[in-house]
Protein backbone atom coordinates (compact mmCIF):
# COMPACT_ATOMS: atom_id res chain seq x y z
CA UNK A 1 0.00 0.00 0.00
CA UNK A 2 2.78 2.44 0.74
CA UNK A 3 4.06 1.85 -2.45
CA UNK A 4 1.02 3.06 -4.25
CA UNK A 5 0.85 6.08 -1.91
CA UNK A 6 4.40 6.94 -3.10
CA UNK A 7 3.42 7.08 -6.91
CA UNK A 8 -0.08 8.07 -6.41
CA UNK A 9 -1.65 11.62 -7.98
CA UNK A 10 -1.46 14.25 -5.63
CA UNK A 11 -5.06 14.65 -6.68
CA UNK A 12 -5.73 11.32 -5.63
CA UNK A 13 -4.18 12.00 -2.57
CA UNK A 14 -5.81 15.15 -1.70
CA UNK A 15 -8.96 13.31 -1.93
CA UNK A 16 -8.41 10.42 0.06
CA UNK A 17 -7.29 13.34 3.16
CA UNK A 18 -10.46 14.75 2.51
CA UNK A 19 -12.48 11.42 3.03
CA UNK A 20 -10.34 10.69 6.30
CA UNK A 21 -11.22 14.11 7.95
CA UNK A 22 -15.25 13.28 6.62
CA UNK A 23 -14.95 10.20 8.64
CA UNK A 24 -12.86 11.27 11.41
CA UNK A 25 -10.26 8.60 10.98
CA UNK A 26 -7.06 8.55 13.20
CA UNK A 27 -3.63 7.00 12.42
CA UNK A 28 -0.74 6.81 14.56
CA UNK A 29 -0.35 10.20 15.46
CA UNK A 30 -4.46 10.94 15.30
CA UNK A 31 -6.49 12.96 12.90
CA UNK A 32 -5.58 15.35 9.92
CA UNK A 33 -5.02 17.99 12.68
CA UNK A 34 -3.00 16.64 14.95
CA UNK A 35 -0.83 14.98 12.56
CA UNK A 36 0.45 18.84 11.26
CA UNK A 37 0.47 19.85 14.73
CA UNK A 38 3.49 17.20 15.94
CA UNK A 39 4.52 17.17 11.75
CA UNK A 40 4.84 20.52 11.01
CA UNK A 41 5.96 23.13 14.13
CA UNK A 42 6.29 26.31 12.11
CA UNK A 43 2.20 26.29 10.95
CA UNK A 44 0.64 23.17 12.50
CA UNK A 45 -2.55 23.28 11.85
CA UNK A 46 -3.51 26.41 10.81
CA UNK A 47 -3.15 25.20 7.28
CA UNK A 48 -5.44 22.19 7.70
CA UNK A 49 -6.80 22.22 3.67
CA UNK A 50 -5.39 18.94 1.90
CA UNK A 51 -5.48 21.38 -1.04
CA UNK A 52 -3.14 24.03 0.39
CA UNK A 53 -0.26 21.20 1.75
CA UNK A 54 2.68 19.55 -0.33
CA UNK A 55 2.14 15.95 -1.78
CA UNK A 56 4.85 14.84 0.74
CA UNK A 57 2.80 16.27 4.13
CA UNK A 58 -0.48 14.35 2.73
CA UNK A 59 2.11 11.12 2.09
CA UNK A 60 3.25 10.90 5.54
CA UNK A 61 0.06 11.61 6.98
CA UNK A 62 -1.50 8.80 5.05
CA UNK A 63 1.58 6.58 5.62
CA UNK A 64 0.51 6.65 9.38
CA UNK A 65 -2.24 4.55 8.99
CA UNK A 66 -2.04 0.55 9.45
CA UNK A 67 -5.18 -0.67 9.92
CA UNK A 68 -6.71 -3.35 8.06
CA UNK A 69 -9.88 -1.60 7.36
CA UNK A 70 -8.46 1.95 6.46
CA UNK A 71 -6.06 0.44 4.13
CA UNK A 72 -8.97 -1.49 2.26
CA UNK A 73 -10.30 1.82 1.97
CA UNK A 74 -7.51 3.69 0.42
CA UNK A 75 -6.60 0.68 -2.09
CA UNK A 76 -10.44 0.70 -2.74
CA UNK A 77 -10.23 4.97 -3.70
CA UNK A 78 -6.51 4.21 -5.40
CA UNK A 79 -8.32 1.65 -7.72
CA UNK A 80 -11.40 3.77 -8.66
CA UNK A 81 -9.26 6.45 -9.86
CA UNK A 82 -7.33 4.33 -11.74
CA UNK A 83 -10.71 3.63 -13.77
CA UNK A 84 -10.56 7.45 -14.70
CA UNK A 85 -8.46 6.76 -17.21
CA UNK A 86 -10.51 4.26 -19.05
CA UNK A 87 -13.85 6.62 -18.45
CA UNK A 88 -11.92 9.35 -20.43
CA UNK A 89 -11.39 5.58 -23.53
CA UNK A 90 -14.81 5.23 -23.28
CA UNK A 91 -16.25 8.16 -24.41
CA UNK A 92 -13.58 8.39 -27.06
CA UNK A 93 -15.84 8.80 -30.20
CA UNK A 94 -13.97 7.52 -32.57
CA UNK A 95 -14.92 3.51 -32.31
CA UNK A 96 -18.21 2.73 -34.26
CA UNK A 97 -18.77 -0.13 -32.93
CA UNK A 98 -22.51 0.11 -31.73
CA UNK A 99 -22.23 -1.38 -28.45
CA UNK A 100 -19.68 1.05 -27.27
CA UNK A 101 -21.55 3.96 -28.83
CA UNK A 102 -24.25 3.14 -26.06
CA UNK A 103 -21.40 3.05 -23.87
CA UNK A 104 -20.55 6.41 -24.65
CA UNK A 105 -24.17 7.82 -24.87
CA UNK A 106 -24.22 6.33 -21.19
CA UNK A 107 -21.43 8.20 -19.35
CA UNK A 108 -22.27 11.00 -21.33
CA UNK A 109 -25.27 11.96 -20.08
CA UNK A 110 -26.07 14.52 -17.81
CA UNK A 111 -27.34 12.94 -15.05
CA UNK A 112 -24.32 10.20 -14.99
CA UNK A 113 -22.01 12.17 -12.59
CA UNK A 114 -24.81 12.70 -9.78
CA UNK A 115 -25.80 8.59 -10.12
CA UNK A 116 -22.58 7.22 -10.69
CA UNK A 117 -21.29 9.39 -8.03
CA UNK A 118 -20.53 6.43 -5.65
CA UNK A 119 -19.14 8.84 -3.15
CA UNK A 120 -19.91 6.37 -0.14
CA UNK A 121 -16.84 3.87 -0.79
CA UNK A 122 -15.98 2.25 2.33
CA UNK A 123 -13.86 -1.32 2.95
CA UNK A 124 -17.28 -3.87 1.47
CA UNK A 125 -17.03 -1.94 -1.97
CA UNK A 126 -15.22 -3.91 -5.36
CA UNK A 127 -13.62 -1.95 -7.97
CA UNK A 128 -13.30 -3.66 -10.97
CA UNK A 129 -10.15 -2.70 -13.03
CA UNK A 130 -10.17 -4.35 -16.62
CA UNK A 131 -7.20 -6.50 -17.75
CA UNK A 132 -6.55 -6.04 -22.12
CA UNK A 133 -7.28 -2.28 -21.49
CA UNK A 134 -5.61 -2.19 -25.65
CA UNK A 135 -8.41 -4.35 -26.92
CA UNK A 136 -11.43 -3.34 -24.71
CA UNK A 137 -13.12 -0.97 -27.43
CA UNK A 138 -13.81 -3.86 -30.02
CA UNK A 139 -15.41 -6.16 -27.35
CA UNK A 140 -19.37 -6.63 -27.86
CA UNK A 141 -19.65 -8.90 -25.00
CA UNK A 142 -23.04 -7.93 -22.86
CA UNK A 143 -24.74 -8.86 -19.77
CA UNK A 144 -27.81 -7.45 -18.29
CA UNK A 145 -28.87 -7.58 -14.69
CA UNK A 146 -31.16 -6.63 -12.61
CA UNK A 147 -31.68 -6.90 -8.86
CA UNK A 148 -33.77 -6.73 -5.85
CA UNK A 149 -33.56 -5.46 -2.57
CA UNK A 150 -35.11 -4.78 0.91
CA UNK A 151 -34.97 -2.39 3.54
CA UNK A 152 -32.22 -2.83 6.39
CA UNK A 153 -33.31 -1.59 10.22
CA UNK A 154 -30.49 0.92 10.09
CA UNK A 155 -32.03 2.61 6.88
CA UNK A 156 -29.79 1.31 4.34
CA UNK A 157 -30.41 -1.01 1.33
CA UNK A 158 -29.55 -4.57 0.51
CA UNK A 159 -29.57 -6.99 -2.42
CA UNK A 160 -31.75 -10.13 -1.91
CA UNK A 161 -31.77 -11.60 -5.01
CA UNK A 162 -30.64 -10.92 -8.47
CA UNK A 163 -30.48 -12.30 -12.00
CA UNK A 164 -27.67 -11.60 -15.01
CA UNK A 165 -28.78 -12.91 -18.60
CA UNK A 166 -26.36 -13.17 -21.51
CA UNK A 167 -26.72 -11.32 -25.02
CA UNK A 168 -29.16 -14.65 -26.03
CA UNK A 169 -31.31 -14.02 -22.72
CA UNK A 170 -29.48 -17.35 -21.27
CA UNK A 171 -29.77 -17.05 -17.06
CA UNK A 172 -26.43 -17.33 -16.23
CA UNK A 173 -26.52 -16.30 -12.57
CA UNK A 174 -29.57 -16.28 -10.29
CA UNK A 175 -29.50 -16.48 -6.90
CA UNK A 176 -30.94 -15.15 -3.80
CA UNK A 177 -28.89 -13.03 -1.09
CA UNK A 178 -28.67 -13.21 2.88
CA UNK A 179 -28.31 -9.78 3.64
CA UNK A 180 -25.46 -9.31 6.51
CA UNK A 181 -28.39 -7.09 8.20
CA UNK A 182 -31.24 -7.39 10.10
CA UNK A 183 -33.90 -6.83 7.75
CA UNK A 184 -36.81 -4.20 8.81
CA UNK A 185 -38.77 -4.78 5.14
CA UNK A 186 -38.93 -7.36 2.88
CA UNK A 187 -41.20 -5.26 0.44
CA UNK A 188 -42.50 -8.48 -0.30
CA UNK A 189 -44.94 -6.85 -2.99
CA UNK A 190 -41.83 -5.45 -4.63
CA UNK A 191 -39.26 -7.83 -4.52
CA UNK A 192 -41.52 -11.11 -4.39
CA UNK A 193 -39.06 -12.52 -1.47
CA UNK A 194 -40.65 -13.17 2.20
CA UNK A 195 -38.74 -14.23 5.45
CA UNK A 196 -39.06 -17.94 4.26
CA UNK A 197 -37.52 -17.40 0.93
CA UNK A 198 -34.58 -16.99 2.87
CA UNK A 199 -34.34 -20.33 5.01
CA UNK A 200 -31.16 -22.13 4.26
CA UNK A 201 -29.52 -19.34 2.01
CA UNK A 202 -25.92 -18.70 2.33
CA UNK A 203 -25.23 -17.29 -0.41
CA UNK A 204 -23.53 -13.32 0.91
CA UNK A 205 -22.70 -10.23 -1.08
CA UNK A 206 -19.09 -10.90 -1.04
CA UNK A 207 -20.23 -14.17 -3.35
CA UNK A 208 -22.16 -12.09 -5.47
CA UNK A 209 -19.39 -9.29 -6.07
CA UNK A 210 -16.75 -11.92 -6.73
CA UNK A 211 -19.02 -13.67 -9.34
CA UNK A 212 -19.48 -10.61 -10.77
CA UNK A 213 -15.45 -9.54 -10.86
CA UNK A 214 -14.82 -12.64 -12.68
CA UNK A 215 -17.67 -12.11 -14.99
CA UNK A 216 -16.85 -8.43 -16.32
CA UNK A 217 -12.98 -8.46 -15.74
CA UNK A 218 -12.32 -8.98 -19.54
CA UNK A 219 -14.44 -5.82 -20.55
CA UNK A 220 -17.69 -6.93 -20.83
CA UNK A 221 -20.32 -4.21 -20.50
CA UNK A 222 -22.75 -4.36 -17.82
CA UNK A 223 -26.54 -3.51 -19.14
CA UNK A 224 -29.35 -2.71 -16.90
CA UNK A 225 -31.98 -0.17 -16.39
CA UNK A 226 -31.28 2.68 -13.84
CA UNK A 227 -28.63 0.74 -13.18
CA UNK A 228 -26.46 2.71 -10.60
CA UNK A 229 -29.34 1.66 -8.62
CA UNK A 230 -28.27 -1.87 -8.72
CA UNK A 231 -24.24 -1.16 -8.12
CA UNK A 232 -25.07 0.80 -5.67
CA UNK A 233 -26.93 -1.69 -3.40
CA UNK A 234 -23.92 -4.44 -5.15
CA UNK A 235 -21.30 -2.07 -3.46
CA UNK A 236 -19.61 -1.89 -6.82
CA UNK A 237 -17.99 0.17 -9.06
CA UNK A 238 -17.43 -0.70 -12.86
CA UNK A 239 -16.88 1.57 -15.99
CA UNK A 240 -18.20 0.09 -19.03
CA UNK A 241 -21.94 0.37 -18.64
CA UNK A 242 -24.81 0.78 -21.00
CA UNK A 243 -28.03 2.59 -18.96
CA UNK A 244 -31.10 1.71 -20.33
CA UNK A 245 -33.19 4.49 -18.83
CA UNK A 246 -30.53 7.04 -20.42
CA UNK A 247 -30.25 6.05 -24.44
CA UNK A 248 -33.85 6.79 -24.96
CA UNK A 249 -35.85 9.86 -24.08
CA UNK A 250 -39.52 11.25 -25.21
CA UNK A 251 -40.38 12.77 -28.25
CA UNK A 252 -40.68 16.29 -26.38
CA UNK A 253 -36.51 16.36 -26.53
CA UNK A 254 -36.51 16.48 -22.12
CA UNK A 255 -33.38 14.12 -21.95
CA UNK A 256 -33.74 14.53 -17.87
CA UNK A 257 -37.27 12.70 -17.63
CA UNK A 258 -36.17 8.72 -17.89
CA UNK A 259 -38.71 6.46 -18.38
CA UNK A 260 -39.46 3.29 -16.97
CA UNK A 261 -38.54 0.29 -18.03
CA UNK A 262 -42.31 -0.91 -18.25
CA UNK A 263 -42.92 2.09 -20.36
CA UNK A 264 -39.72 1.03 -22.65
CA UNK A 265 -41.45 -2.36 -23.09
CA UNK A 266 -44.59 -1.45 -24.26
CA UNK A 267 -43.13 1.37 -27.01
CA UNK A 268 -40.37 -0.25 -28.13
CA UNK A 269 -40.69 -3.96 -27.62
CA UNK A 270 -44.43 -3.82 -27.89
CA UNK A 271 -45.14 -5.84 -24.65
CA UNK A 272 -46.29 -4.43 -21.52
CA UNK A 273 -43.78 -6.20 -18.40
CA UNK A 274 -45.83 -5.95 -15.51
CA UNK A 275 -49.27 -5.39 -14.59
CA UNK A 276 -50.13 -2.41 -12.00
CA UNK A 277 -49.06 -4.08 -8.58
CA UNK A 278 -47.71 -7.23 -9.85
CA UNK A 279 -44.16 -7.93 -7.73
CA UNK A 280 -40.75 -7.16 -9.61
CA UNK A 281 -39.26 -10.54 -11.56
CA UNK A 282 -35.46 -9.80 -12.08
CA UNK A 283 -34.91 -12.53 -14.48
CA UNK A 284 -38.20 -10.60 -16.77
CA UNK A 285 -36.29 -7.33 -15.78
CA UNK A 286 -32.83 -8.37 -16.72
CA UNK A 287 -34.07 -10.04 -20.05
CA UNK A 288 -36.29 -7.02 -20.89
CA UNK A 289 -33.38 -4.59 -20.51
CA UNK A 290 -31.29 -6.51 -22.91
CA UNK A 291 -34.15 -6.82 -25.47
CA UNK A 292 -33.69 -2.98 -25.50
CA UNK A 293 -30.36 -2.57 -26.10
CA UNK A 294 -30.51 -5.36 -29.11
CA UNK A 295 -33.49 -3.54 -30.34
CA UNK A 296 -31.51 0.38 -30.35
CA UNK A 297 -28.80 -1.33 -31.77
CA UNK A 298 -30.79 -3.53 -34.70
CA UNK A 299 -32.56 0.05 -35.38
CA UNK A 300 -29.64 2.21 -35.21
CA UNK A 301 -27.88 3.81 -32.67
CA UNK A 302 -28.27 7.51 -34.07
CA UNK A 303 -32.01 6.41 -34.88
CA UNK A 304 -34.21 8.02 -32.23
CA UNK A 305 -36.74 5.71 -31.12
CA UNK A 306 -39.58 8.36 -30.21
CA UNK A 307 -41.50 7.57 -27.06
CA UNK A 308 -45.05 9.18 -26.36
CA UNK A 309 -45.64 10.85 -23.01
CA UNK A 310 -47.06 8.75 -20.55
CA UNK A 311 -50.36 10.50 -19.18
CA UNK A 312 -49.49 10.17 -15.34
CA UNK A 313 -51.72 8.35 -13.13
CA UNK A 314 -51.11 8.81 -9.43
CA UNK A 315 -53.19 6.67 -7.13
CA UNK A 316 -55.31 9.36 -4.74
CA UNK A 317 -53.39 7.92 -1.88
CA UNK A 318 -50.39 8.63 -3.35
CA UNK A 319 -51.66 12.38 -4.09
CA UNK A 320 -52.04 12.60 -0.52
CA UNK A 321 -48.63 12.76 0.12
CA UNK A 322 -45.33 15.03 -0.22
CA UNK A 323 -42.13 14.43 -0.78
CA UNK A 324 -39.22 15.79 0.73
CA UNK A 325 -35.72 14.98 -0.67
CA UNK A 326 -32.17 15.99 -1.00
CA UNK A 327 -32.15 15.97 2.43
CA UNK A 328 -28.91 16.62 4.65
CA UNK A 329 -28.07 13.88 6.63
CA UNK A 330 -27.43 16.75 9.61
CA UNK A 331 -31.06 17.75 9.20
CA UNK A 332 -33.28 15.52 11.64
CA UNK A 333 -37.07 14.44 11.37
CA UNK A 334 -38.26 16.63 13.64
CA UNK A 335 -36.76 19.83 12.30
CA UNK A 336 -38.89 18.36 9.10
CA UNK A 337 -41.77 18.42 11.29
CA UNK A 338 -40.94 22.01 11.74
CA UNK A 339 -40.22 23.59 8.40
CA UNK A 340 -43.61 21.37 7.06
CA UNK A 341 -46.87 22.75 7.54
CA UNK A 342 -49.84 19.99 8.62
CA UNK A 343 -50.48 17.75 10.41
CA UNK A 344 -48.83 14.11 8.44
CA UNK A 345 -47.14 11.44 9.34
CA UNK A 346 -43.61 11.26 8.25
CA UNK A 347 -42.00 8.11 6.55
CA UNK A 348 -38.32 8.09 5.80
CA UNK A 349 -36.26 6.56 2.95
CA UNK A 350 -33.05 4.87 2.87
CA UNK A 351 -30.33 7.39 2.61
CA UNK A 352 -27.93 7.83 -0.36
CA UNK A 353 -24.49 9.11 0.03
CA UNK A 354 -24.74 11.63 2.72
CA UNK A 355 -28.34 12.76 1.69
CA UNK A 356 -32.05 11.30 2.27
CA UNK A 357 -35.32 11.56 1.41
CA UNK A 358 -38.93 11.44 3.05
CA UNK A 359 -42.66 11.48 2.64
CA UNK A 360 -44.65 13.04 4.64
CA UNK A 361 -48.56 11.57 4.46
CA UNK A 362 -51.38 13.19 5.07
CA UNK A 363 -55.12 12.32 5.67
CA UNK A 364 -55.95 13.38 2.28
CA UNK A 365 -55.30 15.14 -1.05
CA UNK A 366 -56.77 18.38 -0.27
CA UNK A 367 -54.60 18.39 2.73
CA UNK A 368 -51.32 17.72 1.30
CA UNK A 369 -51.89 20.42 -1.57
CA UNK A 370 -52.90 23.63 1.46
CA UNK A 371 -49.78 22.47 3.05
CA UNK A 372 -47.82 22.24 -0.19
CA UNK A 373 -49.26 25.77 -0.81
CA UNK A 374 -48.05 27.16 2.67
CA UNK A 375 -44.69 26.41 2.02
CA UNK A 376 -42.32 29.44 1.55
CA UNK A 377 -39.76 28.53 -1.05
CA UNK A 378 -38.89 28.90 -4.76
CA UNK A 379 -41.41 26.96 -7.19
CA UNK A 380 -40.51 25.04 -9.52
CA UNK A 381 -40.67 21.88 -11.44
CA UNK A 382 -38.37 18.71 -12.21
CA UNK A 383 -38.13 16.80 -15.12
CA UNK A 384 -41.42 15.10 -15.05
CA UNK A 385 -43.26 18.98 -14.63
CA UNK A 386 -44.14 18.12 -10.94
CA UNK A 387 -44.24 20.86 -9.14
CA UNK A 388 -42.09 21.20 -6.13
CA UNK A 389 -40.17 24.38 -4.24
CA UNK A 390 -36.85 24.72 -2.42
CA UNK A 391 -36.97 25.28 1.19
CA UNK A 392 -34.29 27.28 3.04
CA UNK A 393 -34.23 27.62 6.60
CA UNK A 394 -31.45 27.28 9.38
CA UNK A 395 -30.42 24.85 11.75
CA UNK A 396 -30.26 24.59 15.78
CA UNK A 397 -26.48 25.80 15.14
CA UNK A 398 -27.65 28.25 12.97
CA UNK A 399 -25.79 26.21 9.84
CA UNK A 400 -28.12 27.34 6.57
CA UNK A 401 -30.04 24.52 5.11
CA UNK A 402 -32.12 23.71 2.37
CA UNK A 403 -34.87 20.71 1.04
CA UNK A 404 -37.01 20.10 -2.03
CA UNK A 405 -40.58 19.50 -1.26
CA UNK A 406 -42.39 17.97 -4.32
CA UNK A 407 -45.80 16.61 -5.33
CA UNK A 408 -46.65 13.51 -6.77
CA UNK A 409 -48.11 14.45 -9.94
CA UNK A 410 -48.37 17.32 -11.93
CA UNK A 411 -51.15 20.02 -11.41
CA UNK A 412 -53.92 20.16 -13.67
CA UNK A 413 -55.92 22.97 -14.47
CA UNK A 414 -58.44 21.94 -11.45
CA UNK A 415 -55.78 20.29 -9.10
CA UNK A 416 -57.45 21.37 -5.94
CA UNK A 417 -60.83 20.82 -6.69
CA UNK A 418 -60.15 17.56 -8.20
CA UNK A 419 -59.03 16.87 -4.56
CA UNK A 420 -61.73 17.96 -3.37
CA UNK A 421 -63.98 15.24 -5.73
CA UNK A 422 -61.36 12.73 -4.63
CA UNK A 423 -62.55 12.93 -0.79
CA UNK A 424 -66.39 13.19 -2.16
CA UNK A 425 -65.68 10.04 -4.31
CA UNK A 426 -64.20 7.94 -1.01
CA UNK A 427 -67.43 9.85 0.74
CA UNK A 428 -69.83 8.06 -2.11
CA UNK A 429 -68.11 4.48 -1.79
CA UNK A 430 -68.59 4.34 1.83
CA UNK A 431 -72.71 5.43 1.61
CA UNK A 432 -73.03 2.09 0.04
CA UNK A 433 -71.50 0.08 2.72
CA UNK A 434 -73.15 2.53 5.99
CA UNK A 435 -76.97 3.15 5.26
CA UNK A 436 -76.42 6.05 7.95
CA UNK A 437 -74.30 7.75 5.76
CA UNK A 438 -75.92 6.56 2.80
CA UNK A 439 -79.08 9.29 3.65
CA UNK A 440 -76.54 11.83 4.91
CA UNK A 441 -74.63 12.15 1.62
CA UNK A 442 -77.79 11.61 -0.36
CA UNK A 443 -79.28 14.74 1.91
CA UNK A 444 -76.58 17.15 0.61
CA UNK A 445 -77.80 16.33 -3.36
CA UNK A 446 -80.23 18.79 -3.39
CA UNK A 447 -78.23 21.34 -2.24
CA UNK A 448 -75.68 20.86 -4.82
CA UNK A 449 -76.64 20.07 -8.06
CA UNK A 450 -73.11 18.98 -9.40
CA UNK A 451 -72.92 16.34 -6.22
CA UNK A 452 -76.61 15.13 -7.55
CA UNK A 453 -75.91 14.67 -10.39
CA UNK A 454 -72.78 12.25 -9.75
CA UNK A 455 -75.18 10.18 -7.49
CA UNK A 456 -77.81 10.20 -10.49
CA UNK A 457 -75.37 8.52 -12.81
CA UNK A 458 -74.37 6.00 -10.51
CA UNK A 459 -78.02 5.70 -9.56
CA UNK A 460 -78.23 4.37 -13.36
CA UNK A 461 -76.07 1.52 -12.70
CA UNK A 462 -77.70 0.79 -9.16
CA UNK A 463 -81.61 1.29 -8.97
CA UNK A 464 -81.19 0.76 -4.67
CA UNK A 465 -79.29 3.56 -4.85
CA UNK A 466 -81.90 5.62 -7.04
CA UNK A 467 -84.68 4.31 -4.48
CA UNK A 468 -83.20 5.68 -1.52
CA UNK A 469 -81.59 9.26 -2.76
CA UNK A 470 -84.78 9.84 -4.26
CA UNK A 471 -86.74 8.95 -0.55
CA UNK A 472 -84.63 10.58 1.22
CA UNK A 473 -83.45 14.17 -0.81
CA UNK A 474 -87.14 15.21 -0.46
CA UNK A 475 -86.86 15.56 3.32
CA UNK A 476 -84.10 17.86 2.98
CA UNK A 477 -83.07 20.66 5.42
CA UNK A 478 -79.93 22.67 3.74
CA UNK A 479 -78.09 23.71 7.35
CA UNK A 480 -78.98 20.95 8.82
CA UNK A 481 -77.39 18.67 6.48
CA UNK A 482 -74.07 20.95 5.90
CA UNK A 483 -73.07 20.10 9.52
CA UNK A 484 -73.61 17.03 9.15
CA UNK A 485 -72.04 16.73 5.95
CA UNK A 486 -68.82 18.39 7.62
CA UNK A 487 -69.26 16.02 10.33
CA UNK A 488 -69.56 13.10 8.35
CA UNK A 489 -66.08 14.09 6.86
CA UNK A 490 -63.89 14.84 10.23
CA UNK A 491 -65.24 11.17 10.71
CA UNK A 492 -63.50 10.09 7.42
CA UNK A 493 -60.65 11.88 8.23
CA UNK A 494 -59.86 10.66 11.83
CA UNK A 495 -60.55 6.93 10.30
CA UNK A 496 -57.88 6.88 7.61
CA UNK A 497 -55.48 8.28 10.07
CA UNK A 498 -56.22 5.64 12.22
CA UNK A 499 -55.85 2.90 9.30
CA UNK A 500 -52.16 4.48 8.60
CA UNK A 501 -51.32 4.15 12.29
CA UNK A 502 -52.38 0.97 11.91
CA UNK A 503 -50.35 -0.14 9.09
CA UNK A 504 -47.59 1.50 10.35
CA UNK A 505 -48.32 -0.95 13.69
CA UNK A 506 -48.63 -3.66 11.69
CA UNK A 507 -45.42 -2.95 9.81
CA UNK A 508 -43.33 -2.83 12.87
CA UNK A 509 -44.85 -6.18 14.29
CA UNK A 510 -44.04 -7.90 10.91
CA UNK A 511 -40.33 -6.13 11.65
CA UNK A 512 -40.67 -7.92 15.55
CA UNK A 513 -42.03 -11.12 14.24
CA UNK A 514 -39.03 -11.48 11.90
CA UNK A 515 -36.74 -11.22 14.80
CA UNK A 516 -38.17 -13.18 16.90
CA UNK A 517 -38.12 -16.12 14.67
CA UNK A 518 -34.65 -15.90 13.84
CA UNK A 519 -34.02 -15.61 17.69
CA UNK A 520 -35.83 -18.94 18.03
CA UNK A 521 -34.12 -20.65 15.13
CA UNK A 522 -30.90 -19.61 16.72
CA UNK A 523 -31.63 -21.20 20.13
CA UNK A 524 -33.15 -24.28 18.30
CA UNK A 525 -29.51 -24.73 16.45
CA UNK A 526 -28.04 -24.47 19.45
CA UNK A 527 -30.21 -27.19 21.29
CA UNK A 528 -29.54 -29.52 18.53
CA UNK A 529 -26.21 -29.04 19.29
Amino acid sequence: MEEKIDVADRTVLVDIVKLVQKRRMQGALGDWKNFLMSHDKKFGSNLSDPAKRSRETLVAFLKTFSKEGDLKIFDTILRRYSNKDLFGLFKDKSCDIPEQRLVQNTLQHPSYPLDYAFEELDEDWVVINLRKKNMLLKSTKMVAIDCEMVLCEDGTEAVVSLCVVDRNLKVILKKLVRPNKAIADYRSGITGVCPQDLEGVTCSLANIQNSLRMMLLDGTILVGHSLHNDLRALKLDYVRVIDTSYIFQYSDGNILRRPSLNALCKAVLGYELRQTGAPHNCVDDAMAAMKLVLAKIERGVDNAIPLAQEPVQVPQSEMAKLLLHKISSGVTSEELYKIVPGDFILELRPPKGNKYSALAIFKNPQEAHEAFESLQGNQEKDSFGRPQKHVTFKLKAGVNASIFVRKMAPDGPNDSKRALEADETTVLKKAKMDPEIEGRVSKKTKMDPEIKGRVSKKAKMDPEIEVNATAISNKCDCDTHLNEIEALNQRLKENDLEIESLKQQLKQKDCEISILNKMVSSLNKKLRK
